[in-house]
């Protein structure tokens, strides 16, 4: 073998290791150009989904204490009866059409309610001018009890608190002033006392008679 076959062999081994060097770190792309084997490869990461919590459901005002409607109000454990503001002024029952038996309970501010009396058709002469009524306190040993006066709105014996008690197609509700709640007596009719100075207090219906008078 002559020393220029010896040489030019030698080049090709040279030239095919270098080659092969190279293409164990690289790959061509579509132009040509080697590219990089063996990085990492890049994986997006998954997008965050936040979960906020529901609002909790606002719980509806009854129409029945919208201030838009007038009631007749009756006790749970009545017989036969409807709550009524006398001719002479005192909150009681009665089984007639007497004194003014439709009533407005009118929001304030606080979740309190003045409770405007008027009276029904069979009076002849129209609802009259609103009552509203007032706590009475006989300061003796008399129970508290309720009576008509003019409507105020800043007087807080006028401001009683509607709270519901039962659900479904009627509900009923409670009835109280600054802790002493409406109940009915054997001996003294309708009356305010606290609740842990009487038997449970009484529930009642407020039944929906329509539109209230215009005016208020």
């Amino acid at each position: 073998m002559s020393v220029n076959r010896w040489l030019a062999g030698a080049g090709l081994m040279v030239l095919a290791a270098a080659a092969g060097g190279c293409g164990a770190g690289t790959t061509p792309d579509a132009s040509g150009t080697p590219a990089p084997t063996g990085a990492p490869t890049s994986t997006a990461a998954p997008a965050e989904t936040s979960t906020s919590p529901s609002a909790p459901a606002a719980t509806a005002t009854p129409a029945v204490l919208s201030g838009t409607r007038q009631v007749t109000i009756v006790r749970v454990d009545a017989f036969e009866s409807g709550v009524s503001l006398s001719d002479e002024g005192r909150l009681t029952e009665a089984v007639d059409d007497s004194g003014r038996q439709l009533f407005v309970p009118t929001p304030l501010d606080g979740g309190l309610y003045l409770i405007k009396a008027y009276y029904g058709r069979s009076h002849g002469s129209g609802p009259g001018e609103a009552v509203c009524w007032q706590v009475r306190n006989p300061r003796n040993t008399q129970p508290l009890s309720v009576e008509g006066a003019a409507c105020k709105q800043d007087e807080p014996g006028q401001q009683f608190e509607i709270t519901t008690t039962g659900g479904g197609d009627t509900p009923t509700f409670q009835i109280s002033n600054r802790g002493a709640l409406l109940r009915g007596s054997a001996q003294h009719g309708l009356i305010l006392e606290e609740l842990g100075d009487a038997p449970p207090a009484d529930s009642f219906r407020l039944v929906d008679n329509g539109p209230a008078p215009a005016g208020g």
